[in-house]
């Protein structure tokens, strides 16, 4: 099997399609599986084996996506050699329709992808009246390929409503030795001044579309009445970063970007993860509190719902619902017993999501479409082509 990935995200932009797509790659190499991936190029991107790369700008309304400026020139010279069996299309824009179009005239089946909610995010940007003609760009991607991947079923059932179709689920998996108790480190709490505390986090993006803007009033609520045993850790970089600076809120850390090794200690050492995010198609940082031991007190809308199972691993709470999530906060802080239950059920719902299980799946699913319809003879293709 040969894979072509056209994507306007990827290593070592932080986030859950690049990290994912990173992953992806090294299950191709460890695998055998023949693959292609064009991305945009980064500030300090290296030369990589089976990776292509085109100059891009950063998209200031979605900044997990570049504006990418692709050779499509090139791209047909790499994929003349290649001979792709499939075109795996990660996001539908300035290199996604490259790989489309290449598809398109070569006659190579396609799969696609959703991994972020492009509409939703327009209204957090005041962009609410592209709405329908966004939906009406996604219909008409998608129903050029023959499998349409997205990560939660709820994500599905909002596709579906949309009028996309040939819908299937591509989860998320955990990698548990990169994630565990394990890292806790009371040191690290004890050079924050945190050792004495109950310890909420969230990792993530500090931009709008992450509905962060409701947690400053659970903060100054709890602070005020637990102003000596809480403390709110916030690890991320985005566009609201300054906007929770200004406002000078008691009990809180901003950590900036965390990564690696550093990221998995920070999980450890927290006791409680609060996402109030309600846009997610997953939530990958989800799964990874829960594998740290965390207790996650989230959204019960969108992909976070796949695995925030309320009153088993997590609380979840109403949509940009400030005083319930103030009321979720208190009930962990009053009960230690429950989030201790909370704690051990996050770790068991972790304990069997791999991501090996999630990529063979994936490639079981190319297969599928790759024996769909017998394509032309591919020598005589691109001979014909050529």
């Amino acid at each position: 099997m040969k894979v072509a990935i056209f994507t306007d995200t990827y290593l070592p932009e932080t986030n859950g399609v690049a990290n994912t797509l990173g992953k992806l790659r090294s299950y191709f190499e460890d695998n055998r599986i023949g693959y292609r991936l064009f991305a945009p190029q980064y500030e300090k991107t290296k030369n990589e084996k089976g990776v292509i790369r085109f100059s891009s700008l950063r998209f200031l309304p979605n900044p997990e996506s570049r504006v990418s400026f692709p050779d499509y020139f090139l791209i047909e010279k790499e994929l003349e050699s290649f001979k792709p069996d499939l075109i795996h299309i990660i996001t539908p824009f300035s290199i996604g329709l490259c790989g489309l179009r290449y598809a398109k005239i070569k006659n190579i089946p396609i799969v696609s992808s959703y991994h972020t909610n492009f509409s939703q995010y327009l209204g957090y940007f005041k962009l609410r009246f592209l709405e329908r003609l966004s939906w009406n760009y996604f219909r008409w991607f998608h129903r050029q390929c023959r499998k349409n991947y997205c990560p939660s079923k709820d994500t599905l059932n909002t596709l579906t409503e949309k009028g996309i179709k040939n819908l299937e689920i591509w989860s998320r998996g955990i990698n548990s030795k990169a994630f565990s108790p394990e890292f806790r480190d009371p040191l690290f709490r004890i050079k924050l001044g945190i050792h004495h505390k109950l310890v909420f986090l969230y990792v993530g993006r500090i931009s709008p579309e992450k509905d962060i803007d409701i947690l400053p009033d659970v903060i100054k609520g709890l602070s005020s009445e637990y102003s000596a045993s809480v403390h709110f850790l916030f690890a991320g970089d985005g566009s609201y970063l300054d906007t929770m600076k200004r406002l000078a809120l008691p009990n809180t850390t901003f950590l900036g970007f965390v990564k690696g090794p550093e990221l998995s200690k920070l999980y450890a050492s927290s006791d409680i993860f609060l996402f109030p995010s309600s846009t997610e198609t997953f939530g990958n940082v989800v799964l990874e509190a829960m594998a740290s031991g965390l207790p996650v007190i989230g959204c019960s809308m969108g992909g976070v719902s796949d695995n925030l199972i309320d009153g088993y691993n997590g609380i979840a709470c109403r949509p940009r619902n400030s005083i319930d999530f103030y009321k979720a906060c208190n009930k962990l802080l009053e009960n230690e017993d429950y989030a201790y239950e909370l704690s051990k059920n996050a770790l068991r719902h972790t304990s069997t999501i791999k991501w090996e299980n999630i990529f063979e799946t994936l490639v079981a699913s190319y297969n599928e479409v790759i024996g769909e319809t017998p394509l032309k003879d591919k020598e005589a293709l691109y001979s014909e082509t050529a």
